[in-house]
């Protein structure tokens, strides 16, 4: 029988987010493809350190050790050819990471095999990539390439989200950017009872939510954060969003305007979700961030 994916928390990322290949990129952008290729092949035993998306990946794919049949499937999906991929071979067994699966498309677009792979979450250093994934319809961020401080062990996965446009649409992110937050403001409030139409990401939360309902809510091994710049008054239409849509976030923060680097840093994230540059900027300084683009409607 055919290794079922459709019931799995399934994360497809790229080698550049998982690894550190930030010198590696600069050699392909002013070098060419040959010469980035040849470089790979020839240090294929150089050890690869970790790159922004890398401790989250470790921490979730820790929740498989308390089942028998795995819940997340973590693919490693490259524009690299198969040749090169050994080098991100190694570097997966060096460090222990639980990845059976991988891709690689020799510099054909990723998002056309999203699909086949029944993906729930694309993590992507290059943006054309995860604009096509976003425009399919599968959740994905641009993550930004940092390096962080390794992280002590953990007993859960710390997942922090924005509201418009990544969660929720950006109908109502619309009306504030045209008409004000008065007029933002006035909507919320008369549709306080009306659901909130799903963003990119909705669907992606409501995965999670499958599996944090399988534990005790004390013990459940993915906590999720909303982090919003709403204020308080737009609090109604959230939670019952949330409700009318039969999921459960742990934590959720209407900041009003406030920065958001200091809850996301104080909520202890693995990654923060976002549409919005003046926001990641900070987060990204202490938080691995990546930045969820606006669908782009196909002519």
């Amino acid at each position: 029988m055919a290794y079922d994916l459709k019931k799995k928390l399934v994360i497809a990322i790229s080698s550049r987010a998982l690894f550190d290949l930030e010198e590696e990129n600069r050699l392909f952008e002013k070098k060419g493809l040959e010469r980035y290729y040849r470089y790979q092949i020839r240090n294929e035993e150089k050890p690869l350190k970790p790159g922004a998306a890398f401790g989250f990946v470790k921490n979730i794919l820790r929740i498989n050790r308390a089942f028998d049949d795995k819940l997340i499937e973590v693919i490693v999906l490259s524009r690299n050819n198969a040749a090169t991929g050994l080098r991100i071979k190694h570097a997966i067994d060096r460090y222990g990471l639980d990845i059976d699966r991988a891709g690689w498309t020799a510099g054909a677009p990723i998002a056309n095999y999203l699909k086949a792979f029944e993906v729930d979450l694309f993590l992507s250093a290059h943006e054309e990539d995860v604009q096509s994934a976003i425009n399919e319809g599968i959740a994905a961020a641009r993550i930004i390439p940092k390096k962080y401080k390794k992280r002590g062990k953990r007993h859960d996965v710390r997942i922090a989200f924005d509201g418009d446009a990544v969660l929720f649409s950006d109908e109502s992110e619309k009306i504030y950017k045209k008409h004000g937050l008065e007029a933002f403001l006035a909507h919320e409030k008369k549709n306080a009872k009306k659901p909130l139409p799903k963003g990119p990401f909705a669907k992606l939360l409501k995965v999670i939510s499958h599996i944090q309902q399988r534990f005790p809510m004390e013990k459940a091994p993915i906590k999720t954060a909303l982090i919003t710049a709403r204020n308080f008054s737009t609090f109604e239409r959230v939670i019952r969003t949330f409700d009318a849509w039969g999921v459960r976030v742990d934590e959720a923060f209407f900041l009003g305007g406030v920065e958001k680097r200091r809850v996301v840093k104080a909520f202890n994230a693995d990654i923060f979700f976002d549409d919005q540059d003046v926001h990641l900027d900070r987060t990204s300084k202490s938080t691995p961030s990546a930045k969820v683009p606006y669908v782009k409607k196909k002519k």
